[in-house]
This record gives structure tokens, sequence and C-alpha cells, in this order.
């Protein structure tokens, strides 16, 4: 059980450092650093003004990793987020200067900004975690995360993010506004100068990737991968969607249950888990069907329903779970 509060308080302490910057807002910490065990991408999703960059650039601070940002806009190239082969008179070859993409942490900040042929650049960065310029690959190194921000869809100037590539983001993660009291935090918070300029990184690279690897050892029972399955397919059988969840969506909520479960202390992943994440991991892979969306039935609420109505693993849960681990060993 060591290993597990050793995972428990990793998380903790990236939380902790985030929260000097972010205030009020620890769902949304939480939900970020399980993508980041995950080794998952990460779309925060809000109107300007909430944290979503801030968000980013602290989770960045409080880890040892190399970090890029790459501000999206209309008029911008594939080659300026891969990057380009420029000719070397002196040694008559061509070199490669990489882009942006390769980091470890990337901010791919207003990502819906760009234009689908640049948005298509990330594509294969995400999927693959290499980038391939003028026929040659380039791996990208470990770990690699891409936290991309964007603006609702509603506001001018955006394109929409197509759908095989929101389908790559793990999870999207929704700020909200802080409430009065929070809002005072923050004004009182950045009187005399911002709190992130005094963050500091509180986890060496060779830990996290410790434990992304952790992470992948938490038992997911055979009930629990049933259920996980059951949801996603109802969101592919329901009237009201267009176009359900992936399988990739599947794997997500199992490996974001997994993390979920380390991050409680727990060496074990709980129907809880995968009701608690259902959303932010499944929302954005959904498209509501015209009918449901004159209804105003957003794809959110479509998967809130699914998870009531869907039935949960039941009997002596601890008992069944110790009984399947028995049998994996």
């Amino acid at each position: 059980m060591s290993f597990m509060t050793d995972l428990k308080k990793f998380g903790e302490r990236i939380i902790h450092n985030l929260e000097q910057v972010i205030v009020g807002k620890s769902q949304s910490l939480e939900l970020v650093v399980i993508g980041l065990l995950c080794q998952g991408h990460v779309l925060i999703e809000d109107v300007p003004g909430v944290g979503k960059t801030m968000l980013a650039r602290s989770l960045a601070r409080s880890l040892d990793c190399a970090f890029s940002r790459i501000q999206f806009t209309p008029d911008m190239l594939p080659s300026d987020v891969t990057g380009v082969s420029i000719f070397n008179q002196q040694k008559r070859n061509f070199e490669f200067r990489a882009g942006p993409i390769i980091g470890q942490i990337v901010l791919a900040d207003e990502v819906n900004r760009a234009t689908p042929k640049t948005q298509a650049a990330l594509l294969e960065a995400m999927e693959e975690r290499q980038v391939t310029v003028d026929g040659v690959t380039h791996l990208l190194p470990k770990p690699f995360m891409v936290l991309a921000t964007q603006n609702p869809i509603e506001y001018e100037g955006t394109f929409p993010l197509p759908e095989a590539q929101l389908d790559r983001f793990l999870l999207r993660v929704r700020m909200g506004y802080p409430s009065a009291s929070e809002e005072m935090r923050v004004l009182s918070g950045q009187q005399l100068r911002h709190p992130i300029e005094a963050l500091k990184s509180v986890v060496k690279v060779k830990e996290l990737l410790n434990a992304i690897t952790g992470i992948r050892k938490i038992f997911v029972s055979p009930a629990i991968q049933k259920y996980i399955i059951d949801l996603v397919g109802r969101t592919r059988q329901s009237s009201d969607v267009y176009l359900g969840a992936s399988p990739r969506g599947s794997l997500s909520l199992f490996r974001a249950g997994q993390a979920r479960a380390a991050l409680q202390g727990r060496d074990h992943v709980l129907p809880d888990d995968v009701k608690a994440l259902a959303v932010a991991v499944l929302g954005h892979r959904i498209i509501v069907s015209p009918a449901a969306r004159l209804r105003e039935l957003s794809a959110d609420r479509l998967v809130q329903e699914i998870v009531h109505n869907a039935p949960v693993p039941g009997g002596d849960y601890r008992a069944t779970v110790a009984k399947e681990k028995g049998k994996a060993q």
C-alpha cells in the first residue's frame, strides 16, 4: 500500500501547488492531474478570463518539464507548429528546425482560432507522439502532453475542432466563474504580484514517469470494464445522438478511472470513479442529433442521463474485488 500512498501524495503535491494560483477549482485541477498521469491531452474550454491559460502555465511550472506555447491565429501555417527543414549553405544539407510542438508540456492556446489545416498538424503529435516533416519522422520527448484552451464555438473568428481532433483529448475541463469569496481571494492575491511568479516545480521528470507507469497497475475488475463498455455503448444507441463515443472513449474512461483511484489512495477502480469522470471523458466525443439540439439537450446532459439510467455493478463490491484480484494474480 506504500506505493498507493506515494501516488496519492504525488497528486496532492501538484494540486496543492496549482491551488497557489488557481483559486477554488479543485475539481478542475484534479482532472488536469488525471490527464497528466494518463499521459492524455486535456481540452480546457470556457469563456475568456477564467484562468484557462494560467492553469496550463501553472502546471508547466509545477513540473520540471520543457514547456512550449503555441498561440493559434487564423493565419498560422502547419509548419509554424511542427517545424521546418532549412537548407544549410555551409554544410550543403537540410537541417530540421523544431517547432513549438516538440516539447513536454505544450500549451495550444485558443486552438480553435487556427484553420482546420493548421489544427490537423496536431493530430499526429497527439496520437502517435511524433511529427513528420519532409518525410522525416521526429519522436517527441517523454512525458508529452498537450493542454489546449478554447473559447466557446459561438464566438466570432473561430473554427470548430473536427471530431477526429476532439476524440484525441482524454478529458474536457470547464473552469466556470468563481464565487464572490473566491474572486475576492483572486483580487487580494494579485494586489502586489501574480502568484505564478513565485511558483516552483514540485515534481521531477523521473517521479512523473514512475507515477505514469504506476497507475497502469491499478486493478480494474471485469464488472467495471463491462460497466464502462455499457456506458459508452449507450452513447451510440441513443436516438438523441448523431455520433456516439468511440472505443478510444472506452479506453480513456478506463485509464482515467485508474488515475482517479490512485489519487484517492486506492489500488482498484470503483463505479464512483467511472461516474465522476463520465462527463469529462465522454461529453466532447458525442455529437447530439439536430432534433435533440432543438430541444436544447447538450452532450454533457445526455451523458449525465445515461449514467443515471445505466445499472451499476452491485453486491458486496469489496469482496468481489478481492476475489477477482486474487484470480488476476
